[in-house]
């Protein structure tokens, strides 16, 4: 895939210390404890607390980017040496990064040398007056890069809407591509060799996750979910108690110390009862099939609902609540009988 390096991208030699990345520990984790400390001013303490020589450069704002851009930044999922010396540069450069967390933030820039960058937190169910500011500063001149926690901004991630005003708005958007905990689980699932559908993170409870749940069981292609290690049991419950033969991959603690991936079918996931760190869940292809029996007791029922004047949208609806089949094929299937009729 295209990285979308530009020719000035390539023409920075000092940027290219491994220090920023490896240094002295080069299996330096997040997460693990093994990042360095702050002050409260955000300053790096202990031996790296110098700063860094292009530093005072950096925070003057977009010298090199004075037209305005939002740049797309990608962020390590775990490892803090996956974070491409470009991404590191763009950090330097732009006069302010927007962050889901701007304490997760702090860290990362923290641990390359950046100790005085503006920071504005861009999080769910952000006031759009507040967004509309900083692009606004975009629009001015100003060249803003936008993070998120791990992994790229607007996957499971507020930062999508500020992409979208800045775009409406004129603004160029610019890719600096990173890790993806979503790819990442695909690539080493074995389970994806086509299309597959991302779901992210399922709603919590009620209706919503209900009909969240029946998506994915109506879903033929590999579906890909973000779980809570807190909710990671029960999820896997609900999903075996629907289909407990179709296989599936946990990657947990994606590129850190611990990774582990575990694969087995749904029943078989499920007998593990506590999951620890953030969960990546791969499903393979399911093919859904109905015995004979069963597709006749349906075409019987069908055939009582539609004498009784049901509507064929809101028959298709209620009975893939009761028979956990496809309301598309439920659908189609109900079509058909009518014009028999």
């Amino acid at each position: 895939m295209p990285e979308g390096e530009r020719g000035d991208a390539e023409s920075q030699p000092s940027e290219q210390s491994s220090s920023d990345l490896t240094g002295k520990r080069a299996e330096q984790r997040l997460d693990e404890g093994e990042t360095h400390r702050t002050d409260e001013s955000g300053s790096l303490t202990g031996e790296r607390a110098e700063q860094r020589p292009d530093e005072a450069q950096a925070t003057q704002g977009a010298t090199k980017h004075s037209s305005g851009k939002l740049f797309v930044v990608g962020t390590p999922i775990g490892n803090l040496e996956d974070l491409s010396p470009r991404a590191a540069r763009v950090l330097r450069e732009v006069a302010t990064v927007a962050a889901e967390d701007t304490r997760h933030t702090r860290g990362l820039l923290s641990h390359l040398g950046i100790h005085k960058k503006p920071l504005v937190s861009v999080e769910s169910h952000q006031p759009e007056a507040r967004l509309r500011g900083l692009v606004e500063r975009m629009v001015s001149g100003e060249a803003l890069a936008l993070v998120t926690d791990a992994g790229m901004p607007g996957v499971s991630d507020p930062g999508g809407q500020l992409v979208r005003l800045a775009r409406q708005a004129g603004v160029r958007v610019e890719s600096v591509p990173g890790p993806s905990a979503v790819t990442t689980a695909v690539a080493c699932s074995g389970l994806v060799e086509g299309p597959f559908r991302f779901v992210g993170f399922l709603p919590r409870k009620g209706s919503a996750r209900r009909a969240a749940l029946r998506r994915v069981f109506e879903t033929e292609e590999p579906v890909v979910l973000f779980e809570a290690p807190s909710r990671a049991a029960a999820t896997l419950a609900e999903l075996a108690s629907e289909q407990p033969e179709r296989r599936g991959s946990v990657g947990r603690e994606l590129t850190k110390l611990h990774e582990e991936f575990v694969d087995g079918t749904l029943a078989e996931l499920a007998l593990r009862e506590s999951w620890r760190g953030e969960l990546t869940l791969v499903l393979g292809a399911y093919a859904r099939t109905a015995s004979p029996a069963a597709g006749e007791a349906i075409d019987a029922l069908i055939e009582e609902r539609l004498a009784q004047g049901a509507r064929a949208k809101e028959l298709a609806n209620e009975l893939a609540e009761l028979s956990g089949t496809s309301r598309r094929d439920l659908y189609q299937r109900i079509l058909e009988l009518s014009r028999r009729r």
